[in-house]
């Protein structure tokens, strides 16, 4: 895997999302909700398509959307299915993401990302816009929410979970990609600084409160949750994040350990796929691709307190039940 930086200032350049199409409840776009229809790919090791899950599985729209999860290991192509019978999704049909990404679009060249949404019929790529797909997923398919499905994006904390979400892409999400990237010193020291002032005021809001925004989950934690939970496995070491540890960050390991906890969350998440895919795939920045036997997993399963804070996980809502058989995840430790 390349990984693309700037020259001149050695700062890791993100590629935007070049597919931006909406799938909508009228269908303004060409593409309206309906079930069965779209199958959506993910990488259970990437952060961005991690959210995707998470919303789905708290939202009960599985039997709406199929799920395609890809090899954690990357080739020269990109996202591949070998994980499935013969290397090729059983739904799509193709070996490789590229493949739906050529068919939305011949000639394409440009990056393969995940999570992205496919259009069973076509074979066409419909979206790879993650942070517009789990809010569609929470306001287009309303229709198909479980019985009890929570308010992730509540119409009233729209702009404050905006305002948050911009802050938390920007110094968390994105920031331990730009330093774990960087091609240059001052690049890192940079990323590093915004990533670990941004945790401190996260720490201090969350010391008050237990959810980001008002007093349930909403899409704000989603997208928090989704860097906190790779960050010792991943990103302390292997991207240079290394002022502390989450488990040394007291509010926040409790929190991340809370949302964890609560059902749709933790049973989404894959150490083994995480930590092989950074270490193997990012020759760059490991050259020897040798996965480290730790961190000690089991404490993601201890007391976390956050109850004392109040809060109501699901709001007038209710858990999801277990994930379908056939995502259900092995015991991690």
């Amino acid at each position: 895997m390349t990984i693309p930086t700037d020259p001149e200032t050695g700062k890791f350049v993100r590629a935007p999302n070049h597919f931006a199409a909406r799938i909508t409840a009228d269908g303004r776009d060409g593409w309206p909700v309906e079930p069965g229809r779209y199958r959506l790919v993910v990488s259970r090791a990437c952060p961005w398509a991690s959210r995707s899950l998470v919303v789905r599985r708290l939202l009960g729209l599985e039997e709406a959307i199929s799920v395609a999860v890809a090899d954690p290991i990357q080739d020269e192509r990109s996202w591949r299915f070998t994980l499935d019978p013969d290397g090729r999704d059983p739904v799509l049909g193709i070996r490789f993401l590229a493949e739906a990404y050529q068919a939305a679009e011949p000639g394409y060249d440009g990056g393969v990302s995940v999570p992205a949404i496919v259009d069973v019929p076509s074979g066409k790529l419909v979206t790879n816009d993650y942070p517009q797909i789990t809010l569609d997923l929470s306001t287009e398919w309303t229709a198909y929410h479980r019985e009890g499905a929570p308010d992730l994006y509540p119409e009233k904390l729209r702009g404050e979970i905006d305002e948050i979400n911009q802050a938390v892409y920007r110094d968390v999400n994105a920031a331990v990609y730009e330093a774990g990237f960087a091609s240059q010193q001052s690049a890192y020291d940079e990323a590093y600084s915004r990533l670990f002032a941004r945790l401190d005021q996260l720490s201090d809001r969350l010391s008050r409160q237990r959810f980001l925004v008002g007093d349930t989950i909403t899409e704000a934690d989603i997208r928090l949750f989704t860097t906190l939970v790779r960050f010792d496995a991943v990103y302390h070491g292997h991207f240079k994040c290394n002022r502390q540890k989450l488990t040394e960050l007291p509010v926040l390991w409790a929190y991340a350990r809370d949302l964890f906890q609560t059902p749709g969350f933790g049973d989404t998440v894959d150490f083994d796929h995480i930590k092989r895919h950074y270490y193997q795939v990012h020759e760059q920045v490991n050259p020897t691709r040798i996965v480290p036997k730790g961190p000690d997993l089991r404490g993601w399963a201890t007391p976390h307190g956050r109850e004392e804070l109040g809060g109501r996980p699901f709001g007038d809502g209710t858990p999801p039940g277990p994930p379908p058989a056939a995502e259900a995840l092995p015991p991690q430790w």
